[in-house]
């Protein structure tokens, strides 16, 4: 049997993590680009981990505090690992009125996270919105595009049981 050459062999990390400083140094220089360059290294990587914001901060030669500041204030970037599919419930006016509250404290004990949390299998992260644009069924909720109106406690656990079931047919899990 032949040896293994060491340099040969790169982790995935490894890879990923030379992406990111790629993308990076292509936008040193460029005023203005943080919130561009953050987008692109969160859909290499999947999210900002402290280790990948030093990356960038390095390589495009600004300090951490301010890219760790962008990342933390947009809600579209996320510092956590993600889960294949997010969960939204509204707290609007209207979904907050007619059970929303209800409905968040049945997906938290569904779930086993809280709000801002990934569950551990990495299905589902969940979140809050201040309005999904489906006021007329309330409380609505959505998991990626699929909106679900007037939804009832007893209904949620169907609701993510149908999303496992989805994934484990299209091979995902």
């Amino acid at each position: 049997m032949g040896e293994v050459n060491q340099t040969a062999v790169t982790s995935t990390e490894d890879i990923l993590l030379q992406r990111i400083r790629q993308v990076a140094a292509m936008n040193k220089g460029k005023e203005g680009n943080l919130i561009q360059v953050l987008h692109m290294v969160q859909g290499v990587y999947g999210y900002l981990p402290l280790e990948v914001q030093e990356i960038v901060s390095i390589e495009l030669g600004i300090p951490l505090a301010e890219v760790s500041g962008v990342a933390s204030f947009y809600s579209f970037f996320s510092t956590q690992p993600r889960g294949r599919h997010t969960i939204r419930i509204c707290l609007g006016t209207a979904c907050y009125v007619r059970g929303g509250v209800t409905i968040v404290d049945t997906l938290e004990k569904n779930l086993g996270v809280g709000i801002g949390q990934t569950t551990k299998d990495g299905m589902f992260s969940f979140e809050v919105a201040r309005c999904i644009g489906s006021c007329g069924l309330a409380p609505a909720m959505s998991i990626d595009a699929v909106v679900y109106p007037h939804v009832k406690p007893d209904e949620v656990s169907g609701i993510l049981q149908s999303w496992y079931k989805k994934d484990e047919e299209e091979g995902v899990i």
